[in-house]
């Protein structure tokens, strides 16, 4: 087939362009290395200037020693040099500038920032006001404030023209957020949005038509952001009556039609539905609309209408009376009897309409009699909790980023400020997906987080894909034909990250029993990620955006001291040998496995070996579900009144603690089937040590409250697991913190263990991690600080070796825990 000359050009690229594109990566990235030897050379040069004359022999010792120089060193005695190298070829975006109007405002917060703080707030107004850049991130460890820090930005920006700021906050820290900034912005405005009341104030929202005179914030919940909203099927029914032939009588018959267009609905072979429960069940699968035509053009009617979660449900919707009933039993000491008699004495409608618009004047109730209906205990606890409430009595809900993108004019929200940033880098969440819609919705975009990347690049690069889309399509990361970021992924971890190639040989041909040939070699080569980022990533989309702040960069006096401490514990003769013949059976079964291609015993075992040493008080079994079989079972080693080795260790470090007057703070990961807490908390009973459990039964928002409450009652241990506490929570009160298990997470790790070290703190931190020596909690507790060190990389501080920040381990935690068992036995 021949195609004419003018549609043909269109079949093609235009390969000149992309020459041309090619050609300038290739310089830009010749530029680069020049750029880097010119340094080198000049930090060379620098570092002859200083030296002294040496000896012959001093000299070739020190040539010999250089070759071996850590990185840390280097910086140690060019670090100035380099600084002032690096410094002029790339010129900082922020080098100390103020503007007047923007100081004034950070003058005027009730709440001072401390002079590095301040750095870091004029650094992001640089980059997002004066720049006119999209995104910024404040990479700052756990407790340098950075939602005061954020909460500062955002008044500043109000000034230069940004109004509305949007945050997406953790969902236990919306209220906190509420607290943090009335208290550092006093005149601000602040909206929760994290209720059922949502919708009602998305649309008191977009009916504002001005323009803000004091700062506004809008502070949503990150799961109330990705939530949807519940419907039900909405169409019309009518009876006709269809007469009889030669007869005066006939039958009735039922039709279901659009309430627009008056359309019956009909089925995909355009057949009418003849029974309604079939009807609902098709219209109740997927959200459809009227097909019909109506003035030569299409419906398009919803057959579908908002609804309540009990009317989704049931299919009946609840009576007014019934709502605030609901609403009116959550409150504390108030029952259904109690909320029947104060709806009869003052009806269902003027309580309604003061629940959802004046809250706070339900404490102040009066009765005939101009008597409070409560005493002043139980309204302060009424108060408290209506702090944290929100009912909506009216509207159902609608998904709030949805709302936003179709009915809130573009840039409406001047900056979006995103807490936690790390929580939304993975690519197929609904939280990730929803941050990225809410980023095109908003002008400017800040990020807050104090683990920027977890070990591995793809980490950053959807992260960065939400925040700073045109660079990465500048750079080549777009969608691909299939609309998907998959190879655009990948092409970034090949780039920046660290990708291996896996070759397994599976022998030859001759020996699997074909005798095509009998030289020919048969293997499979299969890719994985590793984790590690390039020092060119770094510079290229890590540093032009980013602000960095250490706890020990607020200056002296701020914060006290810090200290982790790693104590190994020793098995007892007994457990020890239990747990060697369990070794063994188990790295038996996982050789097996993996040598006929089967990978779903490693987790199994994994898990087995490291939850062991610290369950063995019950009997434990080892079981394999794909193949339906037990591979070792072990029996109880200590009794209820016994105490294991790790046990009396956490016991110790915890009366030691007390002896000081120094509360504790103990992490276990096993809180589920394996549940250790509890028999934690009887041994600090039976010692005389006051100690609670949170379960994660506590919610999200009521955690800072619940451990109020405990402090209150004179606990002086709080059991749980780090992922209950790792964001967000003050815990000052704990300056002793002591890690039963850490788990696999870096994130939650690095988190947890910063709780009570944090501005406000007094004393100093201990934090204790505790593994039983010899096993596999030992090399897990290992593996995770070298991961560590690689995330750290993004953060600032780099490990004594410049590779090592490009591979320092190969796979993930369970992985190579296996690697390593396996190499132990061989």
């Amino acid at each position: 087939m021949i195609y004419p000359a003018s549609n043909a050009e269109g079949l093609f690229p235009d390969f000149a362009e992309l020459d041309e594109t090619v050609k300038l990566m290739e310089e830009h990235q010749k530029q680069i290395i020049e750029d880097f030897n010119r340094i080198v050379r000049r930090v060379c040069e620098e570092a002859e200037k200083a030296n002294v004359t040496e000896t012959a022999e001093e000299t070739a010792e020190a040539e010999q020693s250089d070759t071996d120089m850590p990185l840390t060193q280097f910086l140690a005695e060019f670090g100035e040099s380099l600084f002032q190298a690096v410094t002029e070829q790339n010129r900082p975006v922020y080098h100390g500038q103020t503007y007047p109007e923007l100081e004034e405002v950070l003058d005027g917060l009730a709440r001072p920032l401390f002079t590095a703080q301040r750095e870091v707030v004029r650094a992001v107004l640089q980059q997002l006001v004066e720049e006119d850049k999209p995104a910024a991130i404040i990479n700052a460890e756990m407790g340098t404030g950075k939602t005061m820090m954020s909460i500062a930005a955002a008044a500043a920006a109000h000034r230069a023209r940004l109004h509305r700021t949007l945050v997406l906050s953790p969902p236990h820290l919306v209220y906190k957020w509420r607290r943090e900034i009335l208290n550092t912005v006093p005149d601000a405005r602040v909206w929760i949005l994290n209720g059922a009341d949502t919708l009602a104030k998305l649309l008191q929202i977009r009916a504002l038509d001005r323009k803000p005179e004091v700062p506004e914030f809008f502070v949503m919940g990150r799961v109330r952001m990705r939530m949807g909203y519940h419907w039900r099927p909405a169409y019309a029914v009518r009876r006709r009556w269809i007469p009889s032939e030669g007869a005066s009588e006939g039958y009735p018959v039922t039709e279901y039609y659009c309430p627009k267009c008056g359309g019956e609905i009909r089925d995909e072979e355009n057949k009418p539905y003849l029974n309604e429960v079939r009807l609902k069940d098709v219209l109740s699968k997927n959200r459809l609309f009227c097909k019909n035509t109506l003035n030569d053009k299409r419906c398009g009617e919803p057959l579908w209408t908002l609804c309540r979660k009990e009317q989704a449900e049931e299919g009946v919707a609840p009576t007014v009376y019934e709502r605030v009933l609901k609403t009116m039993t959550t409150l504390p000491g108030i029952g259904p009897k109690t909320a029947a008699k104060i709806i009869g004495m003052y009806g269902e409608q003027y309580l309604a309409g003061l629940l959802e618009n004046n809250i706070q004047a339900f404490s102040n109730l009066m009765d005939e009699n101009g008597d409070f209906l409560f005493d002043d205990r139980q309204a302060a606890r009424i108060d408290r909790d209506l702090g944290k409430a929100e009912f909506s009595l009216g509207r159902g809900g609608y998904q709030p980023t949805e709302f936003i993108k179709r009915y809130l004019p573009k840039d409406f929200f001047g900056l979006l400020v995103v807490d936690e940033g790390h929580e939304y880098k993975n690519y197929g969440t609904a939280q990730g997906q929803a941050m990225g819609v809410l980023a095109r919705c908003c002008k400017k975009i800040l990020c807050l987080t104090g683990t920027l990347m977890g070990g591995y690049a793809e980490d950053l690069f959807f992260l960065l894909w939400r925040l700073w889309p045109q660079m990465m399509i500048e750079d080549g990361f777009g969608y691909n034909k299939g609309n998907t970021l998959g190879s655009a992924s990948m092409a970034f971890m090949r780039k920046h990250g660290v990708l291996k190639e896996v070759v397994r040989h599976l022998g030859s041909e001759y020996s699997n029993g074909s005798f095509t040939s009998s030289k020919a070699e048969r293997s499979s080569v299969r890719t994985a990620k590793a984790p590690g980022f390039s020092p060119l990533g770094i510079m290229r989309y890590v540093l032009p955006i980013t602000v960095f702040l250490k706890l020990r960069d607020l200056g002296e006096g701020v914060l006290p001291g810090y200290t982790e401490v790693f104590r190994p514990v020793l098995m007892t003769p007994d457990q020890e040998s239990a747990y060697k013949i369990m070794e063994t059976t188990l790295q038996t079964h996982l050789k097996a496995a993996l040598r006929s291609r089967d990978n779903t015993l490693t987790g199994v075992v994994m898990s087995a070996l490291l939850a062991w040493p610290d369950c063995c008080y019950k009997a434990q079994e080892v079981y394999w579900k794909k193949e339906g079989k037990v591979l070792h079972r072990t029996e109880p080693m200590f009794g209820e009144e016994e105490i294991s080795p790790k046990e009396a260790d956490v016991l110790e470090v915890v009366k030691e603690a007390l002896a000081k007057g120094r509360k504790s703070l103990v992490y276990t990961v096993y809180t589920d089937t394996r549940d250790t807490t509890g028999r934690l908390k009887e041994i600090f009973k039976r010692h005389g040590i006051k100690a609670a459990v949170m379960k994660a039964t506590v919610k999200a928002d009521q955690r800072e409250d619940w451990v109020e409450d405990r402090l209150a009652e004179g606990v002086q241990v709080v059991i749980c697991n780090p992922e209950l506490v790792k964001t967000g929570l003050d815990l000052l009160a704990f300056p002793t913190i002591y890690f039963m298990q850490t788990g696999y997470n870096v994130y939650t790790l690095m988190q947890a263990a910063r709780r009570s070290w944090r501005i406000g703190q007094k004393e100093d931190v201990e934090v204790y991690f505790a593994g039983y020596s010899d096993t596999a909690q030992q090399i897990c507790l290992e593996l995770m600080g070298r991961k560590i060190a690689v995330t750290q990389s993004t953060s600032g501080d780099m490990p004594d070796s410049g590779l090592d920040i490009l591979n320092q381990v190969e796979d993930s935690i369970e992985v190579e825990l296996a690697k390593r068992l396996i190499a132990k036995h061989n």
